[in-house]
C-alpha cells in the first residue's frame, strides 16, 4: 500500500462510520439481486453478476458480529479488490450507506487500540479523527482470512452454472 494516499471512502454499518483506502475500491453499486450460493457461510450473501462475472457479496455486518444488513434505499454494494496470495480478487461488500470520499491525513489516524488477546483487531488499520467523530479505518486485505477468501472465490464460479 502506498503511504501517500490519504483518500478514503467512508460508509456506515449501523451507527458506526468505517473507511476504506480509495485505492482498494473499484466502484459502488446500488443494491441489486443477489443469488444465494448453497453451503456457504452466512456472511457470504451470494453472488452478483458484474458485467458477466460472478462476484461474491459479503455482509460485512455479519462478519463483524452485527445484525444482518437490512435492505433500504441507501443500501449499496462496495466493489473492492483484495489481495489473495499475491493475486487481486474482486468481492462486493454490503454497506448500510456510503457517505463520501474524504481526506484523512496520516497524523489523524491513531493505531488500532489493543482490545486484549482474544479479540482479533488486526483488520483495523487505525482510528481516524474527523472533527469530533471517529472513523474506523479498515485494512480490506485483512478483514477476511485467506481461507475465507478462497471459499468465496471458489463458490463464485458455481453460481454462474446455478444461475
Amino acid at each position: 500500500m502506498s503511504e501517500s494516499t490519504n483518500q478514503y471512502l467512508t460508509f456506515t454499518l449501523g451507527d458506526e462510520v468505517y473507511a476504506l483506502d480509495i485505492s482498494s475500491v473499484r466502484e459502488v453499486l446500488e443494491y441489486t439481486a443477489i443469488t444465494k450460493v448453497p453451503r456457504t457461510p452466512d456472511y457470504i450473501r451470494g453472488v452478483i453478476n458484474l458485467r458477466g462475472r460472478a462476484v461474491p457479496v459479503v455482509d460485512v455486518r455479519l462478519k463483524f458480529d452485527m445484525p444482518e444488513t437490512e435492505r433500504t434505499v441507501d443500501t449499496c454494494i462496495i466493489i473492492v479488490e483484495v489481495n489473495l496470495g499475491g493475486e487481486e480478487t474482486v468481492i462486493g461488500a454490503l454497506a448500510d450507506s456510503v457517505k463520501e470520499v474524504m481526506d484523512i491525513e496520516p497524523k489523524d489516524i491513531e493505531p488500532a487500540p489493543k482490545m486484549g488477546t482474544s479479540i482479533r483487531a488486526d483488520f483495523i488499520r487505525g482510528i481516524g479523527k474527523h472533527g469530533e467523530d471517529f472513523i474506523i479505518v479498515l485494512d480490506i486485505d485483512k478483514v477476511f482470512t485467506e481461507e475465507e477468501l478462497t471459499q468465496m472465490t471458489a463458490s463464485a464460479p458455481d453460481a454462474q452454472s446455478a444461475a
